[in-house]
C-alpha cells in the first residue's frame, strides 16, 4: 500500500469489496486515489481471483475514459 500518495508497489491502489446475494457475488472495485468505484456481479462459485480480475478491468477501462 502507498504512504498517502494512493499508489501501492505495483500501481494505484484499488479495495475489493465482496458481497454475496444469492447465488451471485457483487464485487466492487474502488481507486482509492480518485474514489472512482465499479460494480460487476459474477457466480458465486466463480474463483475470487477472476471476481477481481473482471472488476479490476473495468475499474481500469472507467478510469481510461474519466482521462
Amino acid at each position: 500500500m502507498g504512504a498517502g500518495n494512493g499508489t501501492g508497489p505495483t500501481g494505484p491502489e484499488v479495495l475489493f469489496e465482496f458481497t454475496q446475494v444469492g447465488v451471485q457475488m457483487r464485487v466492487a472495485a474502488i481507486d482509492v486515489a480518485t474514489a472512482t468505484e465499479v460494480v460487476v456481479i459474477a457466480p458465486a462459485a466463480a474463483s475470487r481471483g477472476h471476481m477481481e480480475a473482471l472488476a479490476l478491468a473495468k475499474l481500469r477501462r472507467r478510469l481510461a475514459q474519466e482521462q
